[in-house]
């Protein structure tokens, strides 16, 4: 009799600990459904007013997973007892746990290591004021851009189309001259020629011929000046490293199951 308890107790114990075992692995699969990743990527579209790329889709994916393996390690420490916020909030709650082991205060040296190491970030974009003739793409821009400005050379009144931007544009960056007129037309603001009608330029709206009336070389600044700034920037950076390791860490630990024939 005392046999068969014993032997029954065995059983037990190896089932029990078949179970945990079996659960523990089961916790670590990540299933993410067609419908899941489609009413992500439909947000997206609505809020941003295009089809996602590749690249960006990728990125709607692993944020998806990220925020899964955060929510369930949150359950795993019991951040969500005697609490009913959602996934996101509990994904939150351990990305900020992680976030403030860091230390908040640097040194100088920290901070001006940090400076030197993202000195781009720091650069103070070129700026320049122009004026512009615009000719759209829908009505032969080349042949009438061309001949305006042969009319510009001979003080002749010309006729030009209305620009949706303007036609004054003042201390404007060179970034934002290519982000709004494209790269060719930005090719033109290097080494610029002051108060001098330029040849017609390219941009991804039509033709244009402009007329440069200042210009601002782009700088470094100094420390000194933006020091709060970088000492905020470095204390962001090392909060998201902190996360990021962590994340890394843990991802290993998880298998992630989506459909290959997903079609997007």
């Amino acid at each position: 009799m005392k046999k068969r308890v014993l032997i029954f107790l065995i059983i037990g114990l190896v089932l029990y600990y078949l179970d945990l075992s079996i659960n523990s692995h089961q916790d670590k699969d990540i299933y993410i459904s067609d419908q899941e990743i489609i009413s992500l990527i439909t947000a997206w579209v609505s809020q941003v007013g295009r089809t996602p790329n590749d690249n960006e889709i990728a990125k709607i994916i692993n944020n998806l997973v990220e925020e899964e393996i955060l929510y369930r390690e949150a359950l795993n420490l019991g951040l969500e007892k005697d609490d009913r916020i959602i996934k996101r909030r509990l994904a939150q709650k351990i990305s900020f746990l992680k976030q403030e082991s860091i230390k908040e205060a640097f040194t100088k040296e920290d901070v001006l290591k940090y400076f030197n190491d993202n000195k781009e970030k720091y650069f103070i974009d070129s700026v320049f004021t122009f004026t512009h003739y615009f000719f759209s793409s829908e009505n032969k821009p080349e042949e009438r851009s061309f001949k305006a400005y042969a009319d510009l050379q001979n003080n002749v009144s010309i006729d030009s189309d209305p620009f949706l931007l303007g036609k004054n544009f003042v201390q404007v960056s060179f970034n934002d001259i290519k982000r709004d007129f494209g790269e060719e037309f930005a090719l033109s603001f290097n080494a610029p020629q002051l108060n001098s009608w330029l040849k017609p330029i390219k941009s991804v709206f039509g033709y244009h011929i402009i007329l440069i009336t200042d210009h601002k070389d782009g700088y470094y600044p100094d420390v000194s000046e933006i020091y709060k700034t970088i000492e905020i920037d470095l204390l962001q950076d090392e909060k998201s490293k902190a996360l990021n390791e962590y994340l890394n860490k843990i991802k290993t630990e998880y298998k992630i199951f989506i459909n290959p024939d997903l079609k997007i």
